[in-house]
């Protein structure tokens, strides 16, 4: 990804870019990223935005709706999946198109689900329909795939962790932002007005296309790699760090969709009463996930996770406690925590992707720029994957609380569920990244020598 490369005709290209160069960067790369980060982050957050919409929307759905519990958080599970399933080719749509180019053409497709969710928003509509708009908002989940490939790119490995914690944390600050002005919608117009909300957030999405465009960049030296794709899901790393993701994002935006239709369905909250309460785990969450990040720069991602996910089974435990003797306050304690632990969690798991493979690059006998090099490109090529399967557990989230409120009327057994999972994630953190081998420094994995990354 570095040096310079045949000229791309239009827009902002840059044909020079060598971040881990302490004098570029000094010089110019560094005012240049921090730049491209400041917009990328608005366009992400819009995007996280429409994305979880429909988390907001199902407030909005009374009787008049003729919608079970179980209907609508299958709408909520709808837009997840696409969520997911989107962000594979939105990571790739980067170095096919350029970062700059693809912020402009991602953030107005966003168009399409909020006017189409304008249009249909009223009692009488059909359920199909319902689940096609909420379908449509999945391409906001894919802002965040080609985001985070973008900004990657943009920074050295030692300061990505702060600036991947930065991009995505105020990505995700869109999921609050959202749930907090339903909120404002219904505290004073009521619940019979949810086109107010959608309008709002049509100029939005214009001003994050047109920001992009005047003040974003594309980096030239990135290219598709075919080869890197394929290196990267043939590496097991890609695929455990995909299942870590699960535990932390899929934690996180699942949570995040479910929060006030589990208020309204477990302990009876009104729209406003529940839309009051949604808002604080996602908005904590995301203002932690740069912490994480931060930490992990310090103190090694491996740490941070294990030490989450072990915090995040506490949690569960509590929840599960007070789910089982219906006691709103001590279950929003054990929830909100759930939400800021996910957000610590997302910030260092992240981090650890690009250091893994540096890692295995040193391994190799690759040294300096070299190493450098080869870690950026397979992480770039990995993300958009580990990105996609971690957002799928959001949508298992989701399934997994409509099996239980639609069996049993509580969430109990779902949290169980999860309880089960984040002591999986504990296991396997410990046992790949920080358990000591017997043998020095290197390991097998599959049938090729990989090095150990305790320091990851």
């Amino acid at each position: 990804m570095t040096g310079t490369t045949a000229p791309r005709k239009g827009g902002r290209w840059i044909e020079r870019w060598d971040p881990e160069d302490e004098t570029f960067w000094k010089e110019t790369g560094e005012r240049t990223a921090r730049r491209n980060l400041v917009y990328s982050v608005f366009s992400e957050h819009i995007g996280f935005s429409i994305w979880s919409l429909w988390s907001v929307m199902v407030l909005f759905m009374g009787p008049a709706y003729g919608i079970d519990p179980a209907g609508k958080f299958f709408l909520i599970a709808t837009a997840t999946l696409v969520g997911a399933v989107v962000r594979v080719p939105y990571t790739f749509a980067v170095a096919r198109f350029g970062g700059r180019n693809w912020t402009v053409v991602s953030a107005l497709l966003l168009l399409a689900p909020t006017i189409a969710a304008l249009v249909v928003m009223e009692p009488g509509t059909s359920y199909g329909t319902f689940l096609v708009v909420a379908a449509l908002t999945g391409v906001g989940g894919g802002n965040f795939a080609s985001s985070m490939t973008n900004i990657n790119a943009f920074f050295p490995l030692r300061k990505k962790g702060w600036a991947l914690g930065l991009n995505a944390g105020g990505g995700n600050i869109g999921v609050p932002v959202v749930q907090l002005a339903g909120l404002l919608v219904i505290a004073t117009a009521g619940a019979a007005h949810p086109r107010y909300l959608l309008g709002a957030y049509i100029p939005l999405i214009v001003l994050a296309a047109v920001l992009a465009a005047v003040r974003m960049d594309n980096l030239a030296p990135v290219r598709n790699d075919t080869g890197a794709v394929r290196e990267a899901l043939k590496d097991a790393h890609t695929w455990i760090m995909a299942f870590l993701y699960i535990g932390t994002f899929g934690s996180f935006i699942g949570y995040s969709f479910a929060f006030g239709l589990v208020l309204q369905t477990q302990f009876g909250r009104t729209p406003l009463q529940a839309a009051s309460l949604t808002f604080m785990g996602p908005l904590l969450g995301s203002l932690i996930r740069p912490v994480g990040g931060a930490l992990a720069d310090r103190f090694g991602g491996a740490r941070i996770t294990l030490g989450t996910f072990v915090a995040m089974a506490a949690a569960t435990s509590v929840v599960v406690f007070a789910s089982q003797r219906s006691s709103l306050s001590v279950f929003l304690v054990g929830f909100v925590a759930l939400f800021v632990l996910s957000g610590l969690g997302n910030g260092s798991t992240y981090k650890m992707i690009p250091g893994i493979f540096q890692a295995k690059a040193l391994a190799r006998g690759m040294s300096g720029e070299g190493a450098a090099a080869y870690g950026r490109r397979l992480s770039g090529a990995s993300m958009g994957l580990i990105g996609a399967v971690g957002a799928l557990g959001g949508l298992g989230i989701n399934l997994v609380f409509r099996e239980a409120f639609r069996t049993s009327g509580s969430g109990t057994a779902a949290f169980v569920t999860f309880l089960g999972f984040y002591a999986l994630c504990c296991a396997v953190t410990w046992a790949v990244y920080l358990r000591r081998p017997a043998t020095p420094v290197i390991h097998t994995v599959g049938a090729e020598t990989k090095p150990q990354l305790t320091s990851v």
